[in-house]
């Protein structure tokens, strides 16, 4: 997969572009791009070529932190319901 592949509307590319953009917005470009992608896209693999060509260059913006995040496993959610949730001693 090359960089094109990676990003067929070019959301990544433009985040790059964009002077002043701020982690929140980065985020939200990237769950739009995530959607964008064929079904059967492999995303970790897309997130990495990415990687590969923006974020090792500019390692700063914060567009490569958001990458990167895409990148790691999600947190699972912990929720004790009825009683055990109320008397929960954590």
């Amino acid at each position: 997969m090359n960089w094109t592949d990676a990003d067929p509307k070019g959301l990544i590319r433009e985040s790059y572009a964009i002077d002043g953009i701020t982690a929140g917005e980065c985020r939200s470009i990237f769950l739009d791009w995530a959607l964008s992608l064929p079904v059967a896209a492999d995303i970790p693999l897309a997130a990495s070529v990415l990687i590969a060509h923006y974020a090792e260059a500019e390692p700063d913006h914060p567009m490569s932190s958001v990458l990167h995040e895409g990148l790691a496993a999600p947190h699972h959610p912990r929720r004790r319901g009825g009683r055990a949730g109320r008397m929960s001693q954590d």
